[in-house]
């Protein structure tokens, strides 16, 4: 088994391709040989150490994959050698070959190659489970998507334009016309504008019914005052933690030290909600992301979801992967591949 694993903690050069024992099924796993490995910001984070859930080095980081199922383990049932399947494991899916519970794999339709699958899991139930399951976000409503360029951004544009919902995006201007594209009604620039005056220029000063921020901080406290009543705000990242490719403790501390401590009874007068989403620590719930993961699927064969695949990369060239994604190039999802 080869595999990419984090030396220590740093910038994308301590990324390296490691050689390891195959793994075998235990009960209630099955072992998959991985085609396509998703990389999400959390793994970013890990690689930098502002992830406590990753352990100290060395490690494999990784949540999300697509591929064949190799061997089938004791009380498996429902999945057979040979398989194409997609699914999420807390870690270690920078590999070509990983064991897996089986209860958080799912079988691929043959429409839906590797690549595009392997962009799915994270960035989709990220999204799904935020602005369906928690956020419940109706038609004609407003919602504000930070970040709408990245890959759980894009998965967040294409749910809400299918749930009817008017779509205000906040990205680098070179991404705008790509956006408008992909279904924001108004894309806004947040490094150089004043992005929060532009969203109440263009709500009339109403403000929005959701926020979706992976960005934390300011970004939480600026955001919250843009709640219009009845507004839910779901917050999924810290991503402001980490503006560098290395660990910067006082710029951590201090977006920690920015974001707003809510009052309860100032949540009840405005009538706002704060919604916080971790899903790493939702494995607990496998039933209910199975659900999610399902109707996220069917959503891909029906096509009113299609995965944005930005750039692919060899597993053993993920330092660039990584170097691409922290210097702001993607437009969606960046997956490894594996020969």
């Amino acid at each position: 088994m080869h595999a990419v694993e984090v030396s220590r903690f740093g910038g994308p050069e301590v990324l390296r391709l490691v050689e390891g024992p195959d793994p075998e099924p235990g009960p209630g796993e099955v072992t998959v040989r991985v085609e396509a490995a998703g990389i999400n910001f959390a793994d970013i984070l890990a690689r930098m150490g502002l992830y406590p859930d990753a352990g100290d080095p060395p490690f494999v980081t990784g949540y999300e994959f697509a591929g064949r199922v190799e061997a089938v383990g004791a009380e498996v049932e429902g999945l057979e050698e040979g398989e194409r399947v997609v699914g999420l494991r807390d870690f270690g899916c920078y590999a070509d070959l990983i064991a897996v519970p089986a209860q958080t794999v799912l079988r691929l339709p043959a429409e839906i190659d590797a690549v595009r699958a392997a962009a799915v899991p994270v960035s989709y139930l990220t999204a799904w489970h935020s602005l369906v399951y928690m956020g419940n976000l109706h038609r004609g409503e407003r919602i504000l998507i930070q970040n709408a360029g990245g890959g759980v951004g894009s998965a967040a544009v294409q749910i809400a334009r299918h749930r009817g919902a008017e779509i205000l995006g906040t990205s680098s201007p070179g991404k705008h016309d790509w956006l408008r594209g992909l279904g924001v009604d108004h894309p806004i620039d947040y490094r150089t504008g004043d992005w929060a005056a532009r969203v109440r220029e263009l709500t009339g000063g109403e403000g929005v019914e959701m926020i979706f921020d992976p960005l934390g901080g300011a970004f939480v406290k600026e955001g919250f005052e843009l709640l219009a009543p009845a507004g839910r705000m779901v917050c999924y990242g810290v991503s402001s933690m980490a503006p560098g490719k290395r660990r910067n403790w006082l710029k951590a501390v201090w977006e920690v030290f920015r974001a707003p401590k809510f009052s309860v009874l100032r949540l009840m007068v405005k009538n706002r909600g704060v919604i916080g989403v971790h899903l790493g620590h939702l494995w607990g719930k496998a039933a209910v992301l199975r659900g999610q993961f399902e109707a996220i699927l069917e959503g891909v064969e029906e096509g009113y979801l299609d995965p944005v695949v930005d750039a692919t990369f060899p597993l053993e060239e993920a330092f660039e992967a990584h170097h691409y994604i922290q210097d702001r190039k993607n437009r969606g999802k960046v997956v490894l591949t594996v020969s």
